[in-house]
C-alpha cells in the first residue's frame, strides 16, 4: 500500500505483533473488508490551500436502493457530521461516506448527492438523499474560509477509489494536525473468528485531534515536550473521524455498540477528546444477512475496533510528512527514527 513518500507503515515495524491480540487483514486496511475501497482528492495550492476529500465506498451497486445497516456514535459533538440524525433514526447508510474540512461539508454533500442521482436511474423527484459527510478543522495549515472543495472533487475522489490507497498527507488528511505533529489518513484492520466463520473489521481514521501522544504506554508527547497540555497557542482542538467497516452480519444496534468503542482506541493513543474536538465514529456492514451474530460473540469485535482505531492513528502519524501552509504555519512530521528507537527499547525490555 503506498504511503506519503512510500514510508514504512507503523505495522511494518512489528510492534503490534505481540502487543495486539488479533491478526490484521492482508492489507491491514479498511479495504480488507470485501468490496470497500477508498479514494482521495488532494488540494494543495499556493500558501493557503492544504485540504482535500476522502471517499469511503462500501462497494454496493446502487447503494441508495440497497441500503446497508449503519450506526453513528458521537464521542464529543463539537462538529458537523452531516446525515447523523437519519442514520440514527433508520439505522441505514445510502451513500458513500465523504470526509473533508470543517467548512466544506456543504459542497461535499452536494457531490455525494450528484453521485447518487447519477447512479439511481429510478430516483423520484420527491425522494431525499441522506449524504453522510464528516469533517475536521484543518485551519492551521488550510484557509477553511476559501471555497477550495467543490462537488466535482467528491465525484473525482469516488472515481479514484482503490483497495490500495495513499496514507498520510492526502485527501481529507492533507492539512490535519495530530498531537502537535502532522496528522493525516491512517487505516488498520483485524480478523475475527466466530465458530467456523471469519469476519473482518477495518477502520479508516482522519486524525486531527490533540492530547499527548502515547504508544504502548510510552509517553512520547511528554518525552518530546510536545503536547497540547503545555503548548500555549491559539489552535483549534481539531476533530477525529473513525470510519468502521465490517462484513459481519450485524444489526444497526450492534454496529452502534462497535462505534461506541472507537473512543477507547483514541484514549489509548493519548486523546482526551478536547472540548472543541468533534470525535465521531460511523460503523457499517456490507453483510445483508437477516441472521445477526449473537451479542455474546461481540467482544472480539469490540477488541478489533479498539486495536484498529489505535493503530490507524499511529499509521497516520508514521505516514505523514512535514508541511507548511497558511500564514507560514508548519506542522512537523513525527521524528520517526527517535520514536522507533524509543519504542524498540521499551518493546524489547517488556
Amino acid at each position: 500500500m503506498p504511503t506519503t513518500k512510500n514510508k514504512k507503515r507503523f505495522s511494518d515495524y512489528g510492534f503490534f505483533v505481540n502487543r495486539g491480540y488479533l491478526k490484521s487483514g492482508k492489507l491491514n486496511s479498511i479495504s480488507d473488508v470485501p468490496g470497500v475501497t477508498v479514494g482521495h482528492v488532494t488540494k494543495i495550492k499556493g500558501t493557503d490551500v492544504r485540504t482535500g476529500v476522502t471517499v469511503i465506498d462500501p462497494g454496493v451497486k446502487n447503494l441508495f436502493r440497497n441500503k446497508l445497516q449503519c450506526a453513528i456514535h458521537v464521542g464529543n459533538g463539537y462538529g458537523k457530521m452531516a446525515g447523523t440524525t437519519q442514520v440514527e433514526e433508520l439505522g441505514t447508510l445510502e451513500t458513500p461516506v465523504a470526509l473533508t474540512n470543517t467548512l466544506a461539508v456543504g459542497p461535499a454533500m452536494r457531490g455525494l448527492i450528484n453521485l447518487t442521482i447519477k447512479q439511481t436511474s429510478d430516483l423520484k423527484p420527491t425522494e431525499s438523499i441522506n449524504a453522510v459527510v464528516g469533517e475536521v478543522n484543518d485551519g492551521m495549515l488550510n484557509d477553511i474560509r476559501l471555497n477550495s472543495i467543490s462537488p466535482s472533487d467528491v465525484v473525482a475522489a469516488y472515481l479514484a477509489k482503490s483497495k490500495k490507497f495513499a496514507l498520510g498527507n492526502v485527501g481529507a488528511g492533507t492539512g490535519t494536525r495530530c498531537f502537535s505533529w502532522k496528522g493525516g489518513i491512517g487505516t488498520a484492520s483485524r480478523i475475527i473468528k466466530v465458530g467456523q466463520n471469519k469476519f473482518t473489521v477495518g477502520v479508516l481514521t482522519q486524525t486531527n485531534f490533540g492530547g499527548s501522544l502515547n504508544i504502548f504506554g510510552v509517553p512520547l508527547g511528554k518525552i518530546f515536550g510536545k503536547t497540547d497540555f503545555v503548548i500555549e497557542k491559539d489552535l483549534p482542538d481539531g476533530s477525529c473521524i473513525n470510519v468502521i467497516a465490517t462484513d459481519a452480519p450485524l444489526s444497526a444496534r450492534q454496529l452502534k455498540r462497535l462505534a461506541k468503542r472507537a473512543p477507547m482506541g483514541l484514549a489509548r493513543t493519548g486523546s482526551v477528546m478536547a472540548t472543541g474536538s468533534g470525535d465521531y465514529a460511523i460503523a457499517f456492514t456490507t453483510n445483508r444477512s437477516v441472521k445477526e451474530i449473537s451479542d455474546n460473540n461481540l467482544n472480539n469485535f469490540f477488541l478489533a475496533v479498539v486495536e484498529s482505531v489505535e493503530e490507524s492513528v499511529y499509521d497516520a502519524l508514521f505516514a505523514a510528512n512535514t508541511m507548511q501552509g497558511r500564514n507560514r504555519n508548519i506542522l512537523e512530521q513525527l521524528p520517526l527514527d527517535q520514536v522507533v528507537q524509543i519504542l524498540t527499547k521499551n518493546y524489547v525490555s517488556t
